[in-house]
């Protein structure tokens, strides 16, 4: 009788002889990341001089730079929809492949409407990508590694744009702007084969029973069934309320709007106000541009262990949490600064102290959790992120809107109002940070 009844191991015995196959997975969600978010920026790198050969204003560039935020917040939920019924083996290299043939296909056409066509179609198989990153994570990783591992792989977005970003640039001097996305492109076809060679599952893998155990009895999902096929429960429009009509939910939504509107600014923007408005060549523009990059990961590192602390000093939840996200917000707006001075040095210096505020408070998915109704979890991110990535298209099409080919101050002006509007959103519409009840 005895042999028939197994005791759960505590998790310091099965660490004791695990292996460490899970870091390699957070290595593998850390270069996707990179890879990412390279093909996201890539055209902000490229934009000056497609918009010298094609003859763009600014509000042109501003809709082409916009066009893969139109599909890419559309998909949010239908994306999150798929990740629940299709493997990460599977559904990652479908998705890395086919956005990787459309970014290599922009260094091929030539046609303004072509180019933002096939930006739309980036948005939209880039969509599942973060829900993707999200469930690997919480299959491979226990509840105490887990933020550590998300801010590992989150950071992949700032490091591979401040180390990349001088490369591209000197590559599009060298030979020309087409072979920014097919290199780039290239890439992301090869990363796609390693992941369906490499990617399995924790039972699947090499990792050894200790180690499944170890991430099992920390709360990692290593025993999640795949979706039934049938018989699922559909969202229903009473879910869809709840998470609609709740006045601390959508102080979260808008204050996401508002934190990533400044993230859309330096992934569009920002390359063509240095060369165009600041009369800066490519090779230093592009040198130039990783410093925010840089100083935006110092604040995300930061952020995280910032608000950890807090709580174990005994500081309320709310408080733990919104302290950097508020405080990052104030440094964000630090970026009107800019329109003060025609010194590059003290423009630069702004440019990094609102990206690094904008880092410090991106740890804003841990108020999803703690304010979120525990049944509606997942759709409450769903809207979350949804609502937040509506700035990617509104922040280069205001922008391109206000300015004109002689002044930009006009959008930094637009970038403080929208980072003061989130400011109020978290200490007024948030308030109290407590689990939403139905």
């Amino acid at each position: 009788m005895t042999n028939t009844v197994k005791s759960r191991p505590d998790t310091t015995t099965a660490l004791a002889g695990s292996t460490k196959a899970r870091y390699a997975i957070a290595l593998m969600l850390f270069v996707t990341v990179v890879i990412n978010y390279m093909d996201r920026a890539n055209l902000s790198v490229a934009a000056p001089l497609i918009s010298e050969q094609f003859g763009l204003d600014t509000a042109q560039q501003g809709l082409l730079l916009s066009a893969f935020g139109w599909t890419y917040a559309a998909l949010q939920l239908p994306g999150g929809w798929l990740v629940d019924r299709v493997h990460p083996r599977l559904l990652y290299p479908a998705c890395l492949v086919l956005w990787s043939l459309a970014t290599i296909f922009m260094g091929i056409v030539g046609s303004f409407a072509a180019l933002i066509v096939l930006r739309m179609a980036v948005g939209v198989f880039e969509a599942p990508a973060y829900p993707i990153n999200n469930k690997v994570a919480t299959r491979w990783f226990p509840e105490k590694e887990r933020a550590t591992a998300i801010g590992f792989y989150t950071s992949g977005q700032f490091i591979g744009l401040a180390l990349l970003t001088p490369v591209l640039t000197w590559l599009q001097y060298v030979l020309s702007w087409h072979w920014v996305f097919v290199l780039t492109g290239a890439a992301g076809l090869v990363w796609g084969l390693v992941w369906y060679v490499a990617y399995r599952d924790p039972k699947d893998s090499k990792a050894n029973a200790a180690e499944v155990d170890y991430i099992r009895e920390g709360g990692g999902l290593v025993d999640l069934a795949p979706a039934p096929k049938t018989g699922r429960k559909k969202i229903s429009w009473t879910d869809m309320l709840i998470v609609l009509r709740r006045r601390k939910l959508w102080g979260i939504y808008l204050g996401q709007f508002c934190l990533t509107s400044t993230l859309w600014f330096f992934l569009t923007w920002f390359p063509s106000y240095l060369v165009n408005y600041r009369q800066m060549d490519y090779i230093k523009s592009g040198f130039l541009v990783s410093l925010p990059f840089l100083a935006a990961l110092v604040g995300v590192l930061i952020g995280g262990v910032l608000s950890d602390n807090l709580v174990k000093r005994g500081f309320s939840l709310g408080a733990a949490r919104k302290f950097p996200i508020i405080t990052g917000l104030l440094l964000s707006m630090m970026m009107i600064g800019a329109n003060f001075t025609d010194d590059t040095t003290l423009v630069i210096a702004f440019m990094c102290l609102a990206f690094f505020g904008n880092g410090l408070a991106s740890i804003t998915w841990s108020l999803v959790s703690a304010m979120a109704p525990a049944r509606l979890m997942g759709l409450t991110g769903g809207m979350f992120n949804f609502i937040g990535n509506l700035s990617s298209i509104a922040t280069p099409i205001v922008i391109g809107l206000l300015v004109s080919k002689t002044d930009f101050a006009p959008a930094f002006v637009y970038m403080t109002v929208i980072t003061a509007i989130g400011i109020c959103s978290y200490v007024f519409l948030v308030g109290k940070v407590e689990r939403i009840t139905e």
